[in-house]
């Protein structure tokens, strides 16, 4: 009898113990999550203000730098959708679906919920993209175009689908430039007044130099998982022969042609090329991870085959 009571006073010391320390534990954990909840909840204020304040700041500076040199109108539209062999319409899509890459990451590091963050994220590179279509639309200069819209959806829409079904970016679009100077000083001088003289004003303008490329993870799509995971294959489209939007020949205002290259062939070029998916090197830093993170969005240059005028060139290393 004594050892029964025994037992039974033992056994609810015991437990009485267990719900103390659980007591403790929940506690203990109700104040980590809270505190955790209002980090993530602070991270998500600060990426909303950061996002309209940049953005803003980025427009205004645009606005500034660009728009307000040239003469406004109403709001308008016109069809550019022959111009420059379509690489601009490339460069849209690649200009939304790397922003919209770039948003997801930061609400992902904002610890954002994964489909919000996907939605959000991924729509931000059409929204950022299509305010710049909308300032386009009232300038003199230029029109809406819905050619740059459609391309705008696409890149963000690229992204979106990837990550809701696969929960990955298997086919990453990337861009590589070259800077592209002529023998012929008078062609050094139209490319010069067309594009700017400065290489980053080049990079930003001349679609001779550019190269869009989509970079394929193969890994994921083959059955044997011996492919190594940060080897790509990437194909990429450019053009060349462009000293004009539409056609190599100039007119100034009042009609008199004041450049005329049209025995210049412009042509459309095809790439095929071996890539580096940065992404799938392992590392536990995250500085290193953010740097691999940024580099993904460029090409790397490497040995390329390319088609163009219907003939096959080899480059040992394309940039």
């Amino acid at each position: 009898m004594r050892v029964t009571l025994l037992t039974i006073l033992l056994s609810l010391f015991v437990a009485n113990l267990q719900i103390h320390a659980q007591n403790q534990f929940t506690d203990s954990l109700f104040k980590i999550q809270e505190k955790r909840k209002k980090e993530l909840q602070r991270r998500i204020r600060w990426m909303t203000a950061a996002n309209i304040a940049g953005y803003g700041a980025a427009m205004t500076g645009l606005y500034t730098a660009w728009y307000r040199q040239y003469p406004q109108s109403s709001f308008h539209t016109f069809n550019d959708l022959g111009e420059w062999k379509q690489m601009d319409k490339v460069g849209h899509l690649y200009s939304a679906y790397i922003e919209s890459m770039g948003s997801m990451e930061l609400w992902n590091w904002a610890s954002l919920d994964r489909k919000k963050r996907v939605w959000i994220g991924g729509l931000s590179g059409a929204a950022y993209q299509t305010v710049i279509e909308i300032l386009d639309g009232f300038s003199a200069q230029w029109g809406w175009s819905w050619g740059d819209f459609s391309a705008n959806i696409a890149g963000s829409s690229l992204l979106i689908a990837q990550e809701l079904g696969w929960k990955e970016q298997r086919i990453e679009l990337k861009l590589s430039y070259h800077n592209v100077r002529y023998s012929d000083p008078i062609l050094n001088n139209r490319s010069t007044q067309l594009f700017g003289s400065t290489t980053s004003s080049r990079f930003l303008k001349d679609y001779n130099g550019q190269t869009y490329w989509a970079s394929v993870s193969l890994a994921p799509f083959l059955k044997k998982r011996s492919w190594p995971p940060w080897l790509n294959i990437a194909v990429g489209y450019g053009a060349a022969g462009m000293l004009g939007g539409f056609e190599n020949i100039s007119k100034d205002g009042n009609g008199n042609i004041v450049f005329d290259r049209g025995e210049i062939p412009r042509y459309r070029q095809w790439y095929i090329a071996p890539d580096l998916n940065w992404k799938k090197i392992k590392t536990n830093k995250k500085g290193v991870r953010l740097l691999f993170t940024l580099l993904n969005a460029f090409k790397l240059p490497t040995p390329t085959l390319e088609f163009s005028r219907g003939r096959f060139k080899l480059h040992p290393l394309y940039f």
